[in-house]
């Protein structure tokens, strides 16, 4: 099996629709925070935001109202492709998107209110360069024992054997490149697919399982999953997630 090529992939996706699920139909039981209004706590409207690995853009323009300035980043060409393509249609004139890897920040020292991540790596360094004494920096990550069934099911998912692991590393790395106040929280949530359609959207768009659909025997393994796990709610497995909050 080919190991999963993580930019070529997301340059796939963001050529065909970006990073928007906002269409997809799911239950979600145990959630403990919505990650816009994290970030609206700690805004004012004076602000200015950086979307780290901003995808198609769609999360930021929602947000867009709210600040005075918005950029959006993301190594993805694809990507970006969307996220200016969403743009222009949204008519939005506050926000700004560019091409940029994490781990080189192409702005100057102390400049940005807000840092936000979603889903996508950072580097703590830069993160810290970036943003104003007193600014925060808001990250969403998936924990290792996300879709923990759907990964068992495959025997091929995007497992680190240490769960906790990711968790653990950014919290330490961004205390040690000076965050004065680094709050953490987690849950993991049981989610329910409504229907198949849905699975398998998220399946083909997110790197769960690693070439999802190149394998002969993906939909029969995908089939028996849906019929070991159909529940009256609906196609059940879990989303695990971490939440870190730091203050400059």
């Amino acid at each position: 099996m080919k190991k999963l090529d993580y930019e070529n992939f997301y340059d796939t996706v963001g050529k065909a629709n970006g990073w928007d699920f906002s269409n997809l139909k799911i239950v979600s039981e145990g959630a403990k925070w919505d990650f816009n209004d994290e970030i609206m706590k700690r805004s004012k409207t004076s602000d200015i935001l950086l979307d780290i690995g901003t995808g198609g853009g769609e999360n930021l323009l929602n947000l867009a109202p709210s600040l005075l300035l918005l950029v959006g980043i993301d190594r993805s060409i694809g990507m970006m492709k969307t996220a200016q393509s969403n743009l222009k249609k949204s008519g939005i004139l506050n926000v700004r998107f560019s091409h940029m890897s994490s781990e080189n920040l192409a702005f100057p020292t102390n400049f940005y209110d807000l840092v936000s991540c979603r889903h996508a790596p950072f580097s703590p360094m830069e993160v810290d360069r970036v943003i104003k004494k007193g600014g925060y920096f808001i990250t969403q990550q998936v924990g290792e024992g996300d879709k923990l069934n759907i990964k068992k099911a495959f025997d091929r998912g995007n497992v680190i054997e240490e769960d906790g692991a990711l968790y653990e590393r950014y919290v330490q790395e961004l205390k040690e490149v000076g965050f004065s106040d680094v709050q953490s929280f987690e849950y993991n949530s049981t989610d329910y697919f409504q229907r198949p359609e849905d699975l398998i959207f998220l399946l083909k768009h997110t790197p769960t399982i690693a070439n999802f659909g190149q394998e002969k025997t993906d939909f029969e393994i995908l089939d028996d999953f849906i019929e070991n796990n159909r529940t009256e709610k609906g196609i059940r497995t879990n989303s695990k997630r971490f939440l870190i909050v730091a203050k400059k």
